[in-house]
Order: C-alpha cells, then structure tokens, then sequence
C-alpha cells in the first residue's frame, strides 16, 4: 500500500528542479525536467532503462552539470556547489549496486558516510550508535569486511552510511535491484522506516515501478528524457499507461 498523501500545498519545497536540461556531447538526456520534494515525502522516479532516471540523480548530486534550469535545496540553489557541497548541505545517496567498500569494515564504512560532518568524537560516537540501533546486524559485525557481507547486508551498510552525514533528503539509484524477493520486502519497509522514524526525505529512482509505487507518497514517470506523467502513487497505479506500460497489466 503507498504511502498516505502530505499536504504539499502551502510549503516550500525541500528539493526544487526547475526546468534542467542536460547534454551528453549532443545528446539531450533531459529536457526540461522539473519535479519537487517535499519535507517527510517518499518520492518516486520512475521509467524504463535510458529513460533519464540516472542522470536526474547525477545532478541533483552535482556529478553531471545542467546546460541551463535550476536546482534548490531547502531555497538555495545548488548549481555551482561541488558533490562534497550537497552532502554537506543536507542530501546523502545510496548508489545503484550500493558501492560499499568491500576490503574496508562494517564501521570503516560507516566512518566514510560521516566523512563532511563537523563535530567530535562524541556525536560521531552517538551517530554509529543510531546506525546500529536501526541496523542490529550491523552492529553483530562491525569488524566484518564489507565485502563478505551478502547483498542485502550491503543494502543496509549503504542506507546507515548516507545517515551518518545526518541528511535531510536520501537518494536512493535502483535500491532493490539484484535482490531476493524477500530481502526486497526488507529494504523497502526499510526505506519506510527511515522516512518515517529519522523524518527523512527519500527520492528514490526505481525501474520496478509497482514496487516503488508501493510506499512512495508520489511518483513521476521519465521517457526519453521528459516527465510524461507525475501525481500520488495511488493515481499512478491506476493509470492506465503507467498500468500497461510499467506494471504488465493490459488495459481493454
């Protein structure tokens, strides 16, 4: 079931993408791309494989550069910030395939997360504490090597490592690919929980749409480099062209 609608109406929005375009050599990947978060929102973006989904993730992270279009976070823009800029600012990601370090620990990795923060050792203390509270697996093997961790143990070391930089909004590229149906399940009340108990935003760009669907507040739908339909998660699941086209359900 998705996720209860928030009023969005009467708020600034946390995440403001405003008309992006960005180029390849000539190749237009977006075009014209707008979207909002909101405070407390889970927000899907959804589309096909070459769709554009990846790349609206790179510039909101400032790893691709929008030819023209704004983009603002919390009612600054964030054009001319570097990667580094945005983590500090308040936006954290979970990359497709989750990128953990593999050779390097549980709690090595988590340290990373932390790595543009400012504070001492005691609220860096406190933040690896939150993680293991929220991931008991994790505390269990803190000294493992990460990569000897199975996939969904990975998943949940690349969920605690974005909230160690005490983020505001988390992008999450592709979060339940590769994963067994019951590991999916996991991750996604996952997600739920980190919206809901730590109040974080979620953006999460998802191919498999009806799972995505299923706990986002709202969603938009990216082809060929353009938002073709955007609303609630219930209206999206009952489009007919998102049922047909994303979900495998035939529409008479």
């Amino acid at each position: 079931m998705s996720a209860e609608i928030i009023d969005t109406d009467a708020a600034q929005p946390l995440l403001d993408v405003q008309g992006i375009n960005v180029y390849y050599g000539e190749f237009h990947a977006l075009q014209d791309v707008s979207y909002r978060i909101h405070e407390g929102e889970i927000v899907s973006l959804l589309g096909g494989n070459a769709s554009g989904k990846s790349t609206t993730m790179k510039a909101i992270l400032r790893l691709v550069k929008p030819r023209s279009g704004e983009i603002r976070f919390a009612g600054r823009s964030v054009l001319g910030d570097t990667t580094a800029d945005v983590v500090r600012a308040g936006i954290a990601s979970v990359p497709e395939a989750r990128r953990v370090f593999p050779e390097m620990t549980i709690e090595e990795n988590l340290l990373v997360g932390a790595h543009t923060r400012r504070g001492g050792a005691r609220a860096l203390r406190e933040d690896l504490d939150a993680q293991y509270d929220l991931f008991p697996r994790l505390a269990e093997r803190r000294r493992q090597e990460a990569g000897t961790m199975s996939g969904g143990e990975q998943q949940m070391l690349a969920f605690a490592r974005a909230l160690m930089s005490r983020p505001r909004l988390i992008c999450m590229d592709e979060p339940t690919m590769g994963l067994a149906p019951i590991i999916v399940d996991q991750v996604l009340d996952t997600i739920q929980r980190i919206n809901r108990e730590r109040g974080v935003a979620v953006f999460m760009v998802e191919q498999a749409a009806e799972l995505a669907l299923s706990i986002a507040h709202r969603g938009y739908v990216l082809a060929g480099g353009t938002v073709r339909l955007e609303g609630t998660a219930f209206d999206l699941i009952a489009n007919p062209q998102v049922r047909e086209a994303y979900l495998g359900q035939s529409v008479v």
